[in-house]
């Protein structure tokens, strides 16, 4: 059985430019078959606040409206996947940007509007990811570049959690391959004290998760990414790290999930 990486990449690494630059080198290095994931960044806020507007939050988490869909897939999918997607070029890692809309890769369902209504969000299973199409992407030498957007049925693009996509893309694949899951960031790991950037936490399984999460230590953001990751584990991805971008050559480093 080979072995497969998947990547994912945040919005904050995306933004910078020097971050990215220096991530897209080191993932160029990793031994192919490979994926990248990417999430969205600041700039879909930026041109909506260009074009008046207004950029809608719900506990952190953008509303995806009707005028805001267009932006994010404009930018998501377009401005952000194709730089990448050159950049990698020019390191010599022959990749191809997609969504989940292009060759019905992922198939994914409106998010229902209770009990919030995020709008045209997505969401979808390991059973929506079209693994047989993706395999034959992986088969002819390319490296998927994912970007943050999904379809339903009715082939209505909708904005979808990167975390999420990932995290399917690995379960779904986990049957053809050895998968490890990676989701970098600007952090060296999961942090027991966000004011210490070396306070990493060098593994997490469920209980200590629930434990982390009831102290108050994991929150945000990050408890969905630990989810998906200890989710991950639990349907056959062999491992999932949670790192830092520069770090992805060094399996030392970083905080990795267990399921125990």
């Amino acid at each position: 059985m080979k072995n497969l990486t998947i990547v994912k990449i945040g919005g904050n690494v995306v933004d910078d430019e020097c971050a990215l630059s220096d991530f897209i080198i080191a993932f160029s290095e990793l031994e192919c078959p490979k994926i990248l994931v990417h999430g969205g960044g600041k700039i879909a806020t930026q041109i909506a606040a260009k074009l008046g507007i207004e950029t809608k939050m719900i506990e952190g988490r953008r509303v995806t409206d009707k005028k805001m869909i267009p932006i994010a897939v404009m930018v998501y999918a377009g401005w952000i996947n194709k730089q990448i997607v050159a950049q990698l070029q020019a390191n010599q890692c022959n990749a191809i940007g997609v969504s989940g809309a292009d060759g019905h890769l992922i198939i994914s369902s409106k998010r229902s509007k209770a009990p919030v209504d995020y709008g045209y969000v997505g969401d979808f299973e390991a059973s929506d990811v079209n693994a047989n199409m993706i395999q034959q992407l992986l088969n002819i030498k390319l490296t998927p570049v994912f970007s943050a957007i999904t379809a339903d049925a009715n082939g209505h693009l909708l904005n979808t959690n990167a975390d999420t996509i990932a995290s399917n893309i690995a379960i779904a694949l986990a049957k053809q391959y050895r998968v490890t899951l990676m989701y970098c960031f600007e952090h060296k790991g999961v942090l027991e004290n966000i004011k210490d950037k070396n306070s990493v936490i060098s593994s997490i399984d469920k209980i200590s998760f629930m434990q982390l999460k009831a102290d108050g230590i994991i929150s945000d953001g990050m408890l969905p990414k630990i989810e998906n990751a200890l989710n991950a584990i639990h349907k056959g991805v062999c491992e999932v790290y949670i790192k830092n971008t520069e770090d992805i050559l060094d399996k030392s480093k970083g905080t990795i999930i267990h399921n125990k």
